[in-house]
C-alpha cells in the first residue's frame, strides 16, 4: 500500500547509494533515479545533495526520511494485520543468513517450512554476518542469522543453537594425526584464512587472543569469502583452515577432510537477528520457532 517512491527513497536514504539501493531493490539504477527525480518535484524541493560521486541527504531529505521509516513501517504492519486475518501463514519471507550457515544449515529449513505453509514465499541473501546485520538493521531484510555477536544496537539478539569450529586440513597434512589441537600449535603451518567481516573469522581471532596467539603470529596464505571454496583449498594440502563441523560433514564422511577439535573447544552460539523496534509478523514468529527447532535437532544429531 505504501508509495513506491517512498520505498525507493528509504532504500537510497539507507545505502547513500543509487547503485546499492538499485541491487536491495532488485531494479535497474535509472529506474530509482526516476522514482527519486518523481518524489523531488512532488515535494518541490532536493530531497539528496549530489557531488564528487557521494550523495547525502539534505534537511528536507532527512525530515522525509523520518516520516517514511513511519509511514512504510505502519503500512507493512497494516498489510500483516489484514493477511492474518483469515489465519493462514503466507507471504513474503525475506531470511538474511551468513555464509555458512546459508550453505549448510539453512537450505533444508526453508524447504521445509515452504512444504508445511505452501503460501509462504521465502527468499534467501546470503553475505557474510557483518553485512546481514546491516541490512536487518535498515529494514530489508525479515530475519537474519548470523555466526557472531551482534554489534548493532538497534538489533534483537536470541541464540537459536550452538555450533563448534574445528580445525580441517587434508588427510595428509601434518596435523592430521592430532587428536587435540592447543592455539599455540597453529601457529607453525599454513594457514587459509575466511574475508574480514566473516562471522567465523571473528570469533576465531577472539579465540586465539585469548590463549595468547595473536593474529600476526600466524602464516596466512589465502583469504577466501567462500567457505565452500575454503574447504576446495584446504582439500590441495595448502593449509588448515578453522571451520564449523556441521559445514563440512559431507567431506569428513567422503575422506577428504579430517576435523580436529581444539584444546580447549572453540564453540560458538549461532544467533537469529531482527529489529527491536519493529512489529514481528505470524509469518516470521513461525518461520524463528520452526528454524530454532530445526537447528536444535541438527545440533543433536
Amino acid at each position: 500500500m505504501a508509495d513506491r517512491r517512498l520505498q525507493v527513497f528509504h532504500a537510497v536514504a539507507k545505502q547513500l547509494s543509487f547503485t546499492k539501493a538499485a541491487e536491495v531493490l532488485f531494479m535497474t539504477q535509472p529506474a530509482v533515479t526516476f522514482q527519486i527525480k518523481q518524489l523531488e518535484e512532488h515535494f518541490n524541493t532536493r530531497l539528496f545533495d549530489r557531488g564528487h560521486g557521494r550523495i547525502s541527504l539534505t534537511p528536507a531529505g532527512e525530515l522525509v526520511l523520518t516520516y517514511a521509516e513511519k509511514i512504510l513501517g505502519l503500512s507493512g504492519e497494516m498489510d500483516i494485520r489484514l493477511g492474518e486475518m483469515n489465519g493462514e501463514v503466507g507471504g513474503s519471507l525475506l531470511v538474511g543468513a551468513s555464509t555458512t550457515i546459508a550453505d549448510f544449515l539453512l537450505p533444508r529449513i526453508l524447504g521445509e517450512f515452504k512444504s508445511k505453509f505452501s503460501n509462504v514465499r521465502p527468499r534467501l541473501i546470503v553475505a557474510n554476518s557483518e553485512s546481514i546485520e546491516t541490512r536487518v538493521a535498515e529494514h530489508t531484510i525479515d530475519i537474519g542469522f548470523i555466526e557472531s555477536p551482534s554489534h548493532q544496537p538497534n538489533l534483537q539478539t536470541e541464540i537459536c543453537c550452538e555450533d563448534e569450529l574445528q580445525v580441517i586440513c587434508s588427510p595428509k597434512f601434518p596435523l592430521a594425526r592430532l587428536k587435540e589441537i592447543a592455539p599455540h600449535h597453529l601457529a607453525d603451518h599454513p594457514f587459509v584464512s575466511r574475508e574480514p567481516g566473516s562471522g567465523t573469522r571473528e570469533f576465531t581471532e577472539v579465540y586465539l587472543q585469548k590463549h595468547g596467539i595473536d593474529t600476526y603470529q600466524l602464516q596466512p596464505v589465502m583469504e577466501l569469502g567462500s567457505p565452500v571454496a575454503l574447504f576446495e583449498v584446504v582439500e590441495t594440502g595448502l593449509g588448515y583452515a578453522i571451520a564449523s563441523r556441521t559445514s563440512v560433514m559431507k567431506s569428513l564422511r567422503l575422506g577428504d577432510l579430517v576435523s580436529i577439535p581444539l584444546k580447549p573447544r572453540l564453540t560458538r552460539k549461532l544467533s537469529m537477528v531482527y529489529p527491536k523496534e519493529k512489529f514481528r509478523s505470524r509469518l516470521v514468529t513461525a518461520f524463528v520457532d520452526f528454524a530454532t527447532a530445526k537447528l536444535k535437532e541438527a545440533k543433536r544429531t
